[in-house]
């Protein structure tokens, strides 16, 4: 079977169980699900929180093993390094370097899937325009707000030119003009062959650019199939034709009437919206008591999140008062502070030193001695210099050393 025709991912009774420290089943996450996304297509991956979408695209990513069954991406293993150099990736959240600029971004991005320099430059100037930041190409990551960091996001799951992007919350963040930028260019992509991955809770985004989706709950697929078929009604039959005049409308209304004996509405096939049919999917299933690790419905506010009353307020101040009162502090038993003295300089390393400086004295002075001229003014009156250093030195020394009675030391004293 050739490449094009196999399905871009494939799974078969895939779960995947969360186990704690004693490898005891903690959180199944995904259970038995079957899946297909086929090259070419834009497939909206759904659910609430904790039904396991996280899970499976990281199973996709190859960031997880599976528990069970089987899962392939491009026919392989979702670990081999081929499979993920055609895989572009934009994250829930954003992890970019706030201190790279969006040029510095996207080419770190580059050099990863080895591109050469001149292809990186080339896709970066055209990424950044894409989304519409080659203004602000030259600030740093960290002056960014959340949408132009996931418009950076969207950039860096492309600079790669995959032929799988997965998308992650991609709208998150964006005003209603971004998002629609957003969407327009995963519908761009989506016509290029690109196969597109999305996983949103804006289901008005999957609407306006899936072709099938997958509805999960619990780790569960509930429903899945073409976009059109699970939201069409079969209740109403919708016409559609070219513009009518209003004397053949009232023509088309008298005869539904005379044969039908019913009056026609509108002359449409009217759709549920998305979110109405999945929110009816999730209350089904919970209807059906399936088991979720997602949040649920929820209840009233607890009691401490309330806002405090006066009397409340009151009576808390009073507590606090009456136990300060109970246990007074006892400043006499308080335990003192002790401030560690100086240690005394240690005699022996100070006398040693003041021997090595009197024998380096008495050498400078001989070859003073030896250099000065007979009748010399300059050197022979330097000569009688050293002795009053060494005296001065031994006095501060002995001042050092907290001594009662210093004495200048006499050793080596020559006379001029």
């Amino acid at each position: 079977m050739a490449e094009s025709t196999l399905p871009v991912v494939q799974t078969a009774g895939l779960c995947k169980t969360f186990r704690d420290f004693w490898r005891r089943p903690r959180v199944e996450a995904v259970k038995d699900l079957n899946l297909e996304i086929r090259p070419g297509e834009i497939f909206g991956l759904l659910g609430p929180n904790g039904s396991g979408k996280t899970t499976t695209i990281k199973m996709m990513l190859g960031l997880l093993y599976p528990t069970r069954g089987r899962i392939s991406v491009f026919g392989k293993s979702p670990t081999d390094v081929r499979v993920k150099e055609r895989i572009g990736f934009l994250p829930e959240e954003s992890y970019l370097y706030r201190f790279l600029v969006a040029r510095e971004t996207l080419d770190y991005y580059g050099q990863l899937f080895r591109l050469p320099r001149r292809v990186r430059r080339e896709r970066t100037e055209r990424l950044l325009d894409m989304v519409g930041l080659k203004h602000e190409a030259k600030r740093r990551m960290g002056e960014y707000s959340k949408g132009m960091a996931r418009r950076i996001g969207l950039a860096q799951a492309l600079i790669n030119d995959p032929d799988f992007l997965i998308l992650d919350e991609p709208t998150s963040g964006l005003d209603p003009i971004g998002a629609r930028q957003i969407k327009d260019v995963i519908r761009s992509l989506g016509k290029k062959g690109k196969t597109i991955l999305l996983s949103s809770h804006v289901l008005a985004d999957v609407e306006d650019v899936c072709d099938r989706v997958t509805i999960l709950y619990g780790g569960q697929q509930r429903a899945a199939g073409d976009l059109s078929e699970l939201l069409r009604r079969r209740d109403v039959t919708q016409i559609t034709t070219p513009p009518l005049s209003e004397a053949t409308i009232q023509q088309i209304r008298q005869l539904v009437t005379r044969l039908e004996k019913r009056d026609i509405l509108e002359v449409s096939n009217p759709r549920v919206k998305l979110e109405d049919f999945f929110l009816q999917i999730v209350e089904e299933a919970q209807a059906a008591n399936i088991q979720t690790s997602g949040a649920r419905g929820g209840g009233a506010i607890p009691e401490f999140l309330r806002k405090p009353t006066e009397a409340t307020t009151e009576g808390l101040v009073e507590r606090l008062v009456e136990a300060s009162a109970e246990k007074p502090l006892d400043i006499e038993r308080a335990v003192p502070v002790v401030i560690p003295s100086k240690s005394e300089p240690s005699r022996e390393v100070i006398d040693h030193l003041v021997e090595s400086r009197h024998d380096e004295s008495d050498g400078s002075d001989q070859a003073v001695e030896k250099a000065t001229p007979p009748g010399g003014d300059g050197p022979a009156d330097s000569s009688a210099d050293p002795p009053a250093k060494r005296s001065a030195d031994a006095g501060v020394i002995d001042g050092l050393l907290n001594r009662s009675d210093p004495s200048p030391s006499t050793d080596g004293d020559d006379e001029p």
